[in-house]
């Protein structure tokens, strides 16, 4: 028996793929300019725009490895109004001068493109938490700013610093009014009777717990700032909506709280960009 083969037996010889061509050919002819652009867009749009977006991505990339810096500051404002975001990312560049960073090799950045919701299960969500948490584990991130909520996740999971040990004790004393305090008594209990669930953390009929006050704790920790209205960071209004949405957590006002990474290596420059939201 013969072996099929791509070449059909036709008077012509061609095969079905240039029969095809030439049939092309012939309709193109017969078209104007405007139905040639119409019909290359029904038929090659696809292939079209992979193309651009094949060369974009390559442009891009050659771009940030010749102009990329390391950072030399790196702070993630998380869930910040993003009507912010454009005055908080310009201050990347004028915290550079105040702490006399090294601009020919390092830059400072203020991320505020971080948004982090426990329910929200978007893309954008997901992706936000990985590039969180994969940032964190690389020691890139120096400070975090965050709600209430989402800051106690991460303390919980204990991802920041004891403020006592890490701050020098006049830094620590002048903050000590506005300290946010985390239960290290409630980090891993366990299946016992004193477990919580996520929805029962959050409901403040079920627990209700002040985290200024470490009296209210059985292991507080001092490991965040709540950031007072004077506060440069706050004046930009990024976290407004907690007080005018009235939103709370564990019985409490929901406030904006800043900490320290446990992976920070930057401790000198977090203390000078402590002092620059003063300004």
């Amino acid at each position: 028996m013969k072996k099929a083969n791509n070449h059909r037996e036709a008077g012509s010889g061609m095969s079905v793929v240039e029969e095809i061509r030439e049939e092309q050919k012939k309709v193109l002819k017969e078209m104007n300019a405007k139905e040639k652009l119409s019909y290359f867009w029904d038929y090659y749009k696809i292939h079209a725009l992979v193309a651009v977006v094949a060369v974009s991505l390559i442009s891009l990339f050659i771009y940030q490895y010749a102009t990329n810096k390391d950072y030399g500051f790196y702070a993630a404002v998380i869930n910040a109004d993003t009507s912010s975001a454009a005055e908080m990312e310009a201050w990347g560049s004028e915290f550079e001068t105040y702490a006399e960073i090294d601009t020919q090799e390092y830059q400072a950045y203020i991320d505020t493109s971080i948004l982090l919701s426990d329910n929200d299960s978007t893309q954008y969500s997901l992706s936000s938490s990985e590039k969180l948490v994969a940032m964190l584990m690389a020691g890139m991130i120096d400070v975090i700013v965050a709600d209430t909520a989402t800051f106690e996740e991460y303390a919980q999971n204990e991802c920041f610093l004891n403020l006592e040990e890490a701050l020098p004790a006049d830094v620590y004393a002048k903050y000590e009014d506005c300290l946010y305090y985390t239960d290290m008594a409630t980090i891993d209990m366990g299946d016992d009777d004193t477990f919580y669930t996520q929805d029962e953390l959050t409901d403040p009929d079920t627990y209700v717990i002040n985290h200024r006050d470490p009296s209210a704790m059985e292991q507080p920790v001092a490991v965040g700032i709540c950031l007072p209205g004077d506060n440069k960071l706050m004046e930009t209004g990024c976290y407004d909506y907690l007080s005018e949405s009235e939103v709370t957590y564990q019985g409490y006002p929901s406030e904006a709280v800043l900490g320290i990474p446990a992976t920070s290596t930057k401790l000198d420059t977090v203390l000078l960009f402590l002092e620059f939201l003063e300004e």
